[in-house]
């Protein structure tokens, strides 16, 4: 039990050195393009992008199972994956297996879905799917996001159940209001460490949408 506790805590320290490391230098985020804004949501077309995913069975606690799914995540970017490279030799060219290190990304993702959490972070958009390094964990998949129409809710504080379920309802009736379309589900995103002062945070809440109000631009299906 002590174990395994004070692993979690040096895992959790690792992530924080690793977050104030790349600060200075800045963190890779989606790209995106404001297509629209009202008082209160921000209607983003996204590019597309490729996601590690791992999903956490919903009987599980909300804060347990964000922290579970992302030690999953961190493991693999801090080297729990096998990149197979070809290595130029004067010998015959060689297939090697190694660990490779992944920069880090904003934000984390979680979205609920019908019988589980699914945590997810945008690989850095140096990697394709033919290119991303597989990882070690079997709970842990690749996935092609394609590029779509998001509506966005940015707010500060903690990366609670509770704020995010205040925040959603902001979206969700403004959406009603506009007459938007939806597609999916809602997914809640955070962009900062555990030790960033919770006004300053960095978090949000979206849904893919159809189209923004006031506009003819259609978003393409997400996966």
């Amino acid at each position: 039990m002590n174990l395994t506790f004070n692993l979690q805590h040096k895992l959790i320290l690792s992530f924080m050195v690793i977050l104030m490391a790349t600060s200075a230098h800045g963190i890779e985020t989606p790209q995106y393009t404001v297509i629209y804004e009202d008082e209160t949501v921000e209607y983003r077309q996204y590019e597309p992008y490729i996601v590690a995913e791992t999903f956490v069975d919903k009987s599980v606690k909300y804060k347990k199972a964000s922290n579970e799914g992302f030690m999953r995540l961190f493991r693999y970017i801090t080297g729990n994956n096998n990149v197979q490279a070809d290595i130029d030799m004067t010998a015959p060219v060689q297939l090697v297996a190694a660990s490779e290190e992944i920069a880090m990304t904003a934000p984390v993702q979680r979205v609920e879905t019908d019988d589980s959490w699914r945590i997810s972070f945008m690989l850095p958009s140096k990697f394709s799917m033919e290119t991303a390094p597989t990882p070690g964990d079997e709970r842990i998949s690749l996935r092609l996001v394609k590029g779509q129409l998001m509506a966005v809710v940015r707010y500060s504080g903690r990366w609670t159940e509770r704020n995010y379920d205040k925040h959603k309802e902001r979206l969700s009736e403004s959406l009603n209001a506009a007459a938007v379309e939806t597609i999916g589900t809602f997914e809640s995103a955070a962009y900062d460490a555990p030790y960033v002062l919770p006004f300053l945070r960095r978090n949000e809440v979206m849904i893919e949408v159809k189209s923004a109000p006031a506009t003819q631009l259609t978003a393409a299906t997400g996966s």
